[in-house]
């Protein structure tokens, strides 16, 4: 009997050796990898309860305003001579991102129309009136980005729609990192400026001088200070 069951188990240890590949020291099979194009999948050769997972995505990231630590300020000429500076004191947004170098970012950034402040309360209340914004019609600015491009030596190009008094234009803002720290949560901190054209969006006033000059310049400069924290 123990002669017939020697040369079995002999056959039985070399048919189970054919499966394991050459050099492993345990005996899980090795399956073929999915394609890279896909993200999860199946395969006939594989056990049908067995899902294979190719190149997994990264964590996506969620960030949002640290409101006392941003800021949307901009400058525009008056009587040619000299420049007007302004605020919005209500300013929100988030980013979305999942790579390390915020390429992939999803950048949303809002504004209160009715906190505008350039610190003179009758050019504010002009300001908010239909010569402007039309605050109580239009009472939100609103930025959404659609490609924020690594420039290198910490600088992007961020590219967006720009919608003020429901008109919304592309902007390309020139970016600036500033770093990323860890204190009080993870915060994430960027300069943007651009510059805009007002009577593109409907900020329609055309006062002139005496002579002839523009009361309110048409080119607006526009800053932003922005300290996104992890959420």
């Amino acid at each position: 009997m123990k002669k017939m069951i020697l040369p079995v188990l002999g056959c039985l240890a070399i048919a189970i050796s054919a499966f394991v590949p050459s050099g492993s020291n345990h005996s899980r099979v090795a399956y073929p990898a999915v394609p890279a194009s896909n993200t999860t999948g199946t395969r006939a050769d594989i056990p049908a309860n067995r899902t294979v997972i190719a190149n997994p995505p990264f964590q996506t990231s969620m960030w949002t305003i640290d409101k006392a630590h941003t800021s949307l300020k901009f400058s525009v000429s008056h009587l040619v001579i000299s420049d007007v500076e302004g605020n919005f004191k209500i300013v929100d947004g988030t980013m979305e991102s999942s790579k390390a170098d915020f390429s992939d970012a999803k950048i949303t950034l809002t504004a209160e129309v009715k906190s505008i402040s350039t610190d003179n309360d009758q050019r504010d209340t002009h300001l908010k009136s239909n010569d402007f914004f039309n605050a109580d019609s239009f009472p939100q600015i609103k930025f959404v980005s659609t490609n924020f491009t690594p420039l290198g030596n910490n600088k992007y190009k961020l590219v967006g729609n720009l919608t003020i008094r429901n008109v919304t234009k592309p902007v390309t803002f020139d970016v600036k990192y500033g770093g990323t720290v860890n204190m009080y949560g993870t915060h994430v901190g960027f300069k943007a400026t651009t510059k805009i054209d007002r009577k593109d969006y409907n900020l329609k006033f055309a006062g002139k001088t005496s002579t002839g000059e523009a009361v309110v310049g048409d080119d607006v400069d526009i800053t932003v200070n922005v300290d996104f924290k992890k959420s």
